[in-house]
């Protein structure tokens, strides 16, 4: 039964006249995607038949990651410009690309301790926590941790691209600014605070989204916005909470290979709210 189909299927596709074979002046596929880049670039340092896996999910974890970034610069932009209709569309693509990265745990998942173990010492001090894409999100995000930005003095372009994203305006600073555009009695001195510094809250800031969230008909477009952030932090504490877990599951309570504390470093960082009216107007409708 296989052995017919797949013949049925050759046959299939000897009858498809118009199909391209002949590629000595076209540009393919593979040349499109750099392919030949991309999947050899997995270059493990054992033997051990796992490391393959964690290098891969690691890899898909940080493309999905620079695709997260250009929805959320662009995002950032378009409030700016007051067209909240494509930062819709992009921030609900960001919440959908989280899905992704959350299930990659679960195949992260499927190595055990001793597997991790034979290959884990050839790591050094490389670590998942160095992320630098990772730390451009928590920058976007409003999360303006400055410390971290020693990690990344090794490479100095690298190091003034992150300097440049920990000063920039984050999705909620622009968001207030919204708030301010649209009418609503913002403090004045958010609008033009240091915005390298994290959002710490403020009680015009939740009389806003009180107003908005009591009057929807009357700020759609804003009681749209604050929805889509509230999806994009509740998937990024769901990430948070499966990266903990599949550490944990991993190695325990190890330090980590990054020098951190692994697990309960993972675990103090769930606390972190990056959007916080936005969760309090949930308790005082």
């Amino acid at each position: 039964m296989a052995e017919r189909s797949i013949s049925e299927l050759g046959e299939k596709i000897k009858q498809e006249k118009g199909i391209h074979t002949n590629f000595k002046d076209d540009m393919t596929y593979g040349e499109y995607l750099s392919l030949e880049q991309v999947l050899g670039s997995q270059n493990r340092l054992s033997d051990h038949h796992d490391e393959m896996l964690f290098i891969i999910i690691h890899q898909v974890s940080e493309l999905w990651m620079k695709l997260i970034l250009h929805e959320m610069t662009g995002a950032i932009a378009a409030i700016q410009r007051n067209e909240m209709q494509p930062a819709f569309k992009m921030l609900a693509r960001v919440s959908k690309i989280q899905t992704q990265i959350i299930q990659a745990w679960d195949v992260l998942a499927t190595m055990t301790p001793a597997e991790y173990l034979e290959f884990r010492d050839d790591l050094g001090k490389a670590s998942g926590f160095q992320s630098y894409q990772y730390r451009l999100i928590e920058f976007a995000l409003g999360y303006k941790s400055s410390h971290i930005l020693k990690i990344y003095e090794k490479n100095p372009s690298l190091s003034a691209i992150l300097k440049e994203a920990h000063q920039a305006p984050s999705i909620y600073d622009v968001t207030i600014q919204a708030l301010a555009r649209a009418g609503l009695p913002i403090n004045p001195e958010l609008l033009t605070r240091d915005t390298s510094i994290t959002y710490g809250g403020d009680e015009t800031v939740a009389k806003a989204w009180k107003t908005v969230y009591e009057n929807v008909n009357q700020y759609w477009d804003l009681y749209q916005l604050g929805e889509k952030l509230v999806d994009i932090e509740d998937w990024l504490q769901q990430w948070r909470f499966r990266h903990m877990k599949t550490v944990e599951r991993i190695i325990g309570f190890k330090v980590g290979t990054g020098g951190s504390s692994g697990v309960n470093y993972l675990r103090q960082v769930l606390d972190h709210r990056f959007f916080p009216e936005l969760w309090d107007v949930r308790t005082v409708l």
